[in-house]
């Protein structure tokens, strides 16, 4: 049996992408036990990673990875964080690979998805580090994926559980995917989402903000992948700063929407 090596940092060059090599092996990392996957033989056991954005979330980041780990494996990607959200996460047990400057998080997620492809892994597993999405439901997702769900799995949140300007924006926004794309959407903005691999190497991403999460809905729709929604709890009233800007993101979405409308995906 091979030994489990600490948990590592690997910087990325100012230049250098998504394309990440380190030392840490695949079959060092525990995976899920117990779960068959779809088109795996019955000794094959999928292996899913945690992957979590991070930006400047040094006192939080710890208790989501710790309590990610004790169901996957978990990926943080430092997106250019100056307060030691590095440090933190790799205390708490997570793999860590830092971006030199801040990117957003679309760039984040690519990151982490060719760092999942390059060590073998069979899905992603998304989720925010902010503490809205939490990990004791992961399980759901991995049941999804034990029952034959194949693209992608996003978790669908209660909207009455939401503060106001969400409460009636993101259920507007999904109805308007939905028309853009002649498929039903019920929640796309939830950065909790379950990838699996089959997708993730046919996905091209072109976004790098939090527009990326709507254009890896239509992708799937592109290439013909199912998604599977599966009911969550998102927990609000968290004192931090909002990184997301209304004005500016809200026109990024609506740009995104316009463009999936003129590629005819109905």
């Amino acid at each position: 049996m091979a030994q489990r090596r600490r948990s590592s940092i690997i910087t990325l060059s100012t230049r250098e992408k998504a394309h990440v090599n380190d030392d840490t092996q695949h079959s060092d990392l525990p995976s899920r036990q117990g779960l068959p996957a779809k088109g795996l033989p019955p000794q094959r056991r999928p292996a899913v990673l945690v992957l979590i954005p991070a930006w400047n979330e040094a006192a939080r980041i710890g208790p989501i990875v710790a309590k990610a780990r004790a169901h996957l494996p978990v990926l943080v990607v430092d997106d250019g964080s100056t307060d030691g959200t590095a440090d933190a996460a790799q205390a708490a047990g997570a793999i860590v690979v830092c971006h030199p400057e801040n990117r957003r998080k679309g760039a984040a997620l690519q990151t982490g998805f060719a760092w999942a492809l390059e060590h073998g892994y069979d899905a992603v597993l998304t989720l925010d580090a902010d503490g809205q999405h939490d990990p004791a439901e992961i399980p759901k997702f991995l049941a999804a994926l034990e029952g034959g769900a194949e693209g992608l799995i996003i978790g669908e949140r209660d909207f009455s559980q939401m503060p106001w300007p969400r409460w009636w924006s993101t259920p507007l926004g999904s109805w308007l995917l939905s028309q853009a794309l002649g498929t039903r959407v019920t929640d796309n903005q939830s950065g909790y989402r379950l990838l699996t691999r089959r997708f993730l190497e046919q996905l091209h991403l072109t976004s790098t903000g939090f527009e990326m999460e709507v254009e890896m809905i239509a992708e799937a729709v592109r290439l013909g992948f199912p998604i599977t929604w599966v009911p969550i709890r998102t927990i609000y009233g968290i004192d931090k700063p909002s990184y997301f800007h209304p004005f500016k993101d809200t026109l990024r979405f609506l740009r995104m929407v316009w463009r999936i409308w003129r590629r005819g995906y109905r």
